[in-house]
């Protein structure tokens, strides 16, 4: 019913075209991807000798090492940029434009500004030493301006009667914020934030500009050793096939954090049909009759 009140339910017909769109899109992109393994077979980047460097067990402790960088450059990126985008988020809605105006500044500007070119300017300008640093600062700055406009749009879509409710048990404006309307609207936004958690997690690749030792720095020196061949495209595989598992784990746990909300929201119907339930102590005079 809901459904049918947004769109027309399709017909046989319909239904008939739709499944053949999908399988015609899905023979198509079945068709690319032959296509590219064929490639990469004529071009002999699946022949033994490109293959070798998984044999060796150093290697294998070095792709671990940088896998284990590019996840702590994340974790800490993500958590700082929840923070950071929560903390401006409330900023942007405060009644005083002391603080409302540089939240709005801040966000804005580091929102414009690529994280590679942060990276570069943390980096070489700055000068913040390791380049983790220089990495995790820039991530958090991109990632949080963005959030922190997330948490907004989220806390503004929220019902006003939250606040109001709120307000009326005596909580002031920063404790309705934090109690309150953040916790929901991190529930309701949590599809847009994994979202951008998945974009931290892909701009860790960025580090290797600024020598970074993470997973694309590693597979870039790896590709270029001629005992192996070159493997450059075995590698690039290898690498690409790591980071799509753990986009994946990101969507998985995204998946499960909803459902997991879903089932926990349980509402209690009265066990009374009418305003006034049956067992209810308070007389019922029926219409028509004398008091």
């Amino acid at each position: 019913m809901s459904a049918s009140a947004l769109f027309d339910l399709p017909g046989p017909k319909a239904r008939m075209r739709y499944r053949i769109y999908a399988v015609a899109g899905t023979l198509l992109i079945a068709g690319a991807i032959a296509y590219v393994i064929y490639r990469f077979i004529d071009a002999g980047q699946f022949k033994g000798r490109l293959w070798e460097w998984l044999e060796y067990e150093k290697i294998q402790t070095d792709l671990l090492r940088a896998l284990g960088n590019t996840l702590t450059a994340f974790a800490l990126a993500a958590l700082f940029s929840l923070v950071f985008g929560a903390v401006f988020a409330a900023g942007r809605l405060s009644d005083h434009a002391i603080i409302r105006v540089p939240s709005m500044l801040i966000v804005e500007l580091f929102r414009a500004i690529p994280a590679v070119i942060l990276m570069f300017i943390f980096h070489y300008g700055i000068q913040l030493g390791d380049p983790f640093n220089s990495v995790v600062l820039a991530l958090m700055f991109y990632n949080g301006s963005v959030l922190a406009e997330v948490f907004r749009a989220g806390i503004l879509s929220l019902p006003r009667g939250q606040s109001e409710a709120a307000y009326a048990l005596g909580m002031r404006k920063t404790q309705v914020m934090i109690l309150v309307l953040l916790p929901q609207a991190l529930r309701a936004m949590l599809p847009t934030i994994v979202s951008q958690l998945v974009v931290v997690l892909k701009d860790t690749a960025l580090g290797f500009l600024i020598t970074y030792e993470e997973l694309l720095y590693y597979a870039r020196n790896l590709g270029g050793v001629a005992q192996f061949g070159r493997p450059l495209i075995p590698v690039t595989i290898v690498v690409a096939a790591m980071y799509i598992t753990m986009c994946l784990l990101l969507a998985w746990l995204a998946n499960y954090l909803s459902k997991r909300e879903r089932r926990s929201k349980k509402h209690i119907e009265p066990e009374g049909k009418g305003p006034v339930a049956e067992d209810s102590t308070f007389p019922v005079t029926p219409v028509g009759s004398t008091a």
